[in-house]
């Protein structure tokens, strides 16, 4: 009996979960994001060579800890023909919101909205911040954290440029995944 209660439960379980589409090694298909003034743009504008998906959060504590170092690798990464797309699935940030962070921290890059968190549904992206690193056909060659440490004095790991120049040198990713750590996405309720 609790053999089937406890199966009873993951079956529910799973239904809440969202289900994963892009996964690593996996290609990922054309997705639509609203910049913030709520046009509609297409993955597919947006990507180049190589290509971060980057989703963020204004709230989270540990997603602003990471902004300067985000912003230094916009910096360093795009002339050299990494395209970046931050995203927004927080249902709880307005696009006003986004809009105003973005602006507080001086970034340079837009930031889209996921609004009913479709795009982080379809990842499987949990936390902010989180990364995808994507190749020319749309495969996922990299997925987790930036670096090993939310302080920046305990810093090791270079994993988001690792994977950045590893790709860019025709090499391969090592490694590929990293625990991705942060607030988790606040998302839309489902109906059941």
């Amino acid at each position: 009996m609790k053999r089937l209660l406890l199966f009873g439960a993951l079956l529910a379980l799973a239904a809440w979960l969202p289900a994963q589409e892009f996964k690593l090694g996996s290609a990922v298909g054309d997705f639509p994001v609203q910049d913030t003034e709520s046009n509609t743009v297409r993955l597919s504008a947006l990507k180049g060579e190589v290509t971060v998906i980057a989703f963020i959060a204004t709230q989270c504590p540990i997603s602003n800890d990471y902004n300067e170092r985000m912003k230094a690798a916009y910096k360093e990464y795009t002339p050299r023909g990494v395209k970046f797309v931050f995203i927004n699935s927080n249902n709880s940030e307005p696009a006003a919101e986004v809009v105003e962070h973005a602006g507080k921290w001086g970034f340079e890059f837009k930031v889209y909205k996921d609004n009913q968190n479709v795009v982080a549904d379809r990842f499987g992206a949990e936390f902010t911040p989180e990364f995808f690193v994507l190749d020319k056909g749309g495969v996922i060659r990299y997925h987790g954290a930036l670096d090993n440490s939310r302080n920046l004095a305990g810093v090791k790991s270079q994993w988001l440029g690792g994977a950045l120049d590893a790709m860019l040198g025709g090499q391969t990713v090592a490694p590929a995944e990293t625990k991705a750590f942060g607030c988790t996405i606040k998302r839309v309720k489902k109906a059941s």
